[in-house]
């Protein structure tokens, strides 16, 4: 919010995370009283539609009342689908009034409106990055322009959330839109060869459908998600079993079934050190093995063949499971640190805090550094160590959150079991 609408979105972001929902007028007001400079109230008020009409902001479903006759005191709340979105009309002269006490807050005409975070949007912005970012890191900048273009006309006519593929798009439908929006010439010189390579890559982001409109397409959400999905995985392999573990993981994956024989020879590993590392694997659930067993003819006994192979769905669920019990880990360690260390912290607070009014009031240098003697040597070492080690493990909480949304993100696109995204839709 703070990027894309500057100081004002982001105090209206954090003022309803800190409340859970408010009026349109009393973010206002609430700016207004707390900003350091001058803004404009027209300004605010602007900024304020556009984040509703950009559908970061919902409104809430209001109280009906029930007929008298019902006796279960339940309360019903309604709300029209075509009112979530829909900016409050906000009288200027009326809230200048309010904010020089002429009138009370309640008089308001939007006091019955309330607003909170769109999460579901905030959601489909971080999924498409992780999209978009994957492309800039492939194919380059321009490329990760053109399916940011894709994005938005596939918004057009699809629902963000549609579970695997969305609906068609044309080439010339992307061409008009970038000759509205961008300045990129290179990219709308060779917007035809940016879009076939997209589709021809690996990655399946987009395929062809058709030849109508300069070639006609579909994003292919599962399958995107599935490709950087078994990225992420082979990469926690790596990490955990090293690169040769990560190379039996691809080989089952692109063979589908295979024995442990042709394992070792396709991966090109010794055969001792491919039992190790598949059985390694499979203890950690990252293989299963299936056995078919084969009647002997004559008499002879039956033979049994072992086949190696993926179940995704099984692979994801696990880590997630993993992943929730580290940043469970995670976060109790940071507290625990905080606790442990308060004393020392809140007395840093406090030095940092004196040092700062001192240096505005132009204190002598002399008089800063014998204050800030009075924390000792060891104790700035101990200060140093808990700083460094809290800074470790909110890293580790951001990198394990953004996992953990590829693995939701899988499970939503890539399965058709219910989850919490379509459950909210």
């Amino acid at each position: 919010m703070q990027m894309e609408y500057g100081n004002i979105g982001s105090f209206i972001c954090e003022e309803i995370l800190h409340n859970g929902s408010q009026t349109g007028t009393n973010l206002m007001l609430k700016y207004l009283a707390d900003a350091n400079e001058k803004e404009k109230i027209e300004t605010v008020r602007d900024i304020f539609v556009r984040m509703i009409r950009a559908n970061y902001l919902i409104r809430l479903p209001k109280l009906v009342q029930g007929e008298r006759s019902e006796t279960v005191a339940v309360p019903k709340l309604h709300i029209d689908v075509d009112d979530l979105f829909n900016p409050p009309n906000i009288d200027l002269s009326l809230l200048a009034k309010i904010r020089t006490g002429t009138i009370l807050l309640c008089h308001a005409g939007d006091s019955d409106t309330l607003w909170q975070i769109n999460f579901s949007r905030f959601h489909q912005d971080f999924r498409d990055s992780i999209m978009i970012g994957a492309i800039e890191r492939k194919m380059g900048s321009s490329a990760a322009e053109c399916f940011q273009y894709i994005l938005k006309q596939m918004y057009e006519r699809t629902d963000p959330w549609q579970r695997q593929i969305s609906n068609p798009f044309t080439v010339a439908e992307i061409k008009q839109m970038l000759l509205k929006n961008s300045k990129n010439f290179d990219l709308m010189t060779n917007l035809e060869q940016y879009i076939t390579l997209i589709a021809d890559d690996s990655l399946g982001f987009i395929r062809k459908i058709g030849e109508m409109g300069s070639g006609q397409y579909v994003v292919d959400l599962s399958q995107a998600f599935e490709e950087l999905t078994l990225c992420c995985i082979e990469n926690i392999i790596t990490e955990r079993f090293g690169s040769k573990a990560s190379r039996i993981f691809r080989v089952v994956r692109m063979k589908k079934y295979i024995e442990q024989e042709d394992l070792q020879k396709e991966a090109m590993i010794p055969a001792k050190e491919a039992k190790l590392l598949s059985y390694n694997l499979f203890q950690e659930q990252f293989l299963q093995i299936k056995s078919i067993r084969k009647p002997g003819g004559g008499g002879a006994a039956a033979k049994a063949f072992f086949l190696f192979h993926l179940k995704h769905l099984q692979i994801v669920t696990m880590l997630l499971d993993i992943c929730y019990k580290a940043l469970y880990n995670d976060i109790t360690r940071s507290n625990y640190e905080k606790v442990e260390h308060k004393r020392l912290i809140d007395k840093s607070q406090k030095l940092d805090s004196i040092v700062a009014t001192m240096k505005e009031r132009g204190e002598s240098e002399d008089y800063i550094a014998e204050i800030l003697e009075t924390l000792t040597p060891p104790e700035r070492e101990i200060l140093e160590k808990v700083k460094n080690r809290i800074k470790i493990l909110s890293k580790a909480e951001l990198t394990i959150d953004d996992n953990i949304f590829l693995l939701q993100m899988y499970k939503h696109h890539c399965s058709h079991l219910p989850t919490a995204t379509s459950v909210a839709k």
